[in-house]
């Protein structure tokens, strides 16, 4: 049978110990991302007008302000799961590690960003 011992086989778990939690995570922010565009997209097609003061106005409200920050954070952790499998698959030399960290960085900052300017708006009404 191979792939490890009985009681493994039966948890899920493979040589890293943490494959079927990282699959789980990848395909609950894909069902979330999913959820959340949804309501963007019809949040923004019920908008008056697309202008500035239309579009931070409504940024303003908490129920724009709050589901638009869960849609940055499982976006980009979900890039990131997705990009990890990437790298981890197809590099296989001592960049390896620079690239993993060069990813968690990219992410941290994008999704950082995006954070603070929605709350900036949410906050003040004004964007950066």
């Amino acid at each position: 049978m191979g792939n490890g011992t009985s009681i493994g086989r039966v948890r899920g778990l493979g040589a890293a110990k943490a494959g079927t939690h990282h699959w789980w995570h990848q395909r609950l922010t894909a069902g979330s991302n999913l959820l959340l565009l949804l309501w963007f997209l019809f949040s923004i097609a019920r908008l008056p007008a697309y202008d500035l003061a239309s579009v931070t106005g409504w940024l303003g409200s908490a129920w724009a302000a709050v589901p638009m920050l869960l849609l940055v954070g499982s976006v980009f952790y979900h890039a990131r799961l997705g990009l990890q499998v990437v790298i981890e698959d197809y590099q296989h030399d001592e960049t390896r590690v620079v690239f993993l960290l060069l990813l968690n960085l990219v992410t941290a900052l994008g999704a950082g960003l995006a954070i603070f300017s929605i709350l900036r708006i949410a906050f003040t009404g004004t964007p950066a």
